[in-house]
């Protein structure tokens, strides 16, 4: 297919087109341009967290015929990407260069795609602007709130006590709509469910999240959901207290074998697929490509130990409303400072749910 600019609540409705690679196999296998790709990861591609969640679709993605895979982990947002992509484009033939964290798009990835116009470069975050911005790049993401909105029905059906805890990196948007979500979750199968968060200030800071995992099981919470960078800190200082555990980003289940109930995950392999499918047929992969359960993105990572059969049960339930487009936010909803934030009904890809920055009641914290 040709270059395609989608809006956010366009793609929902064509997802099922741009995300067909269930025949990815085939096409690759008769695939007329070699696909290349070269992935560029933060962090160790082993870190339990954003870095092993694109790490693991690209494990998938080598296995498919006609498709070569070359990587590199532990690259900061500096200078450093851009030398990084150099050396995928013109030692190693990459076609398409996946840029997999925040920092890498602007200024980075904008000037490698405008010096390299016939490689395609794809970043992990909304940023691509298709006024302003190369037409051989574009965005992908998922939205992993979806997927704290199961771990939280897993969570209040998994914990005795119905006191939640949430370790979160920074108050953006996207961390209040997973801490929002997990409490919503939480609420649709018991009510009297609290979420109290605590925000590290930083995206990696293990000191800080083990003292905020301890500080939360100290306070009464006997389950800790989180979203920073890499949860291992979080889920194994619970576990060694013997408390259950929800995990995010990517599987952390081997981290906690007595007390990991489930994980929110996004299924990059979904868009990688695509992507490859689009490429080996000698066509520009879509500039943008979002969504949940509904196309695919989302999965919530299988049960461990800590998920009670009801917890199961609730939550695959969950996922299939999820799927046929149930709204987490039915309003009227107020911030946990009394004000009312959501009168209505909002569809999950609300735009209004795009502006969040409050904490809802019955979260116990603070964004400031």
């Amino acid at each position: 297919m040709p270059a395609t600019v989608l809006s956010r609540r366009g793609l929902l409705g064509t997802g099922a087109a741009a995300l067909a690679a269930s025949v990815l196999p085939v096409r690759l296998a008769r695939a007329e341009t070699p696909v290349v790709i070269g992935a560029i990861y933060v962090g160790p591609r082993d870190d339990y967290g954003w870095s092993q969640s694109h790490a693991a679709a690209m494990d998938i993605l080598r296995q498919v015929p006609g498709v070569t895979v070359v990587e590199e982990e532990n690259v900061p947002e500096t200078n450093a990407v851009g030398q990084t992509m150099e050396s995928m484009i013109n030692l190693e033939g990459a076609n398409l260069i996946l840029a997999t964290s925040f920092g890498y798009y602007n200024p980075f990835v904008i000037d490698a795609a405008r010096k390299y116009p016939a490689v395609q470069f794809r970043h992990c975050a909304p940023l691509w602007n298709p006024e302003t911005d190369p037409k051989n790049a574009g965005s992908y993401f998922s939205y992993l709130n979806q997927a704290h909105y199961v771990n939280g029905v897993a969570a209040g059906l998994s914990s005795p006590t119905g006191k939640l805890g949430f370790v979160a990196a920074k108050p953006v948007q996207t961390v209040l709509s997973n801490v929002n979500s997990f409490l919503l979750g939480a609420r649709s199968v018991n009510p009297a469910a609290t979420a109290q968060v605590i925000f590290t200030g930083e995206w990696s800071m293990p000191v800080r999240e083990a003292e905020a995992t301890n500080a939360l099981i100290d306070a009464g919470c006997d389950v800790v959901g989180c979203h920073v960078d890499s949860p291992k800190v979080v889920i194994e200082t619970a576990e060694v207290r013997g408390v259950k555990t929800c995990g995010h980003n990517a599987n952390c289940a081997p981290l906690a074998p007595k007390g990991f109930i489930t994980g929110a995950e996004s299924k990059w392999e979904t868009v990688y697929k695509t992507y490859a499918a689009a490429i080996a047929a000698g066509e520009a992969p879509p500039n943008l490509i979002s969504g949940g359960y509904n196309n695919d993105m989302l999965r919530n990572t299988a049960y461990g130990a800590g998920a009670t059969p009801a917890a199961q049960a609730a939550a695959d339930a969950a996922i299939a409303a999820l799927k046929e487009g149930k709204p987490i936010y039915v309003g009227p909803l107020k911030d946990n400072t009394g004000k009312l934030v959501i009168e209505g009904t909002l569809d999950n890809y609300a735009p209004e749910l795009e502006k969040m920055d409050y904490l809802l009641d019955g979260v116990i914290g603070s964004t400031t």
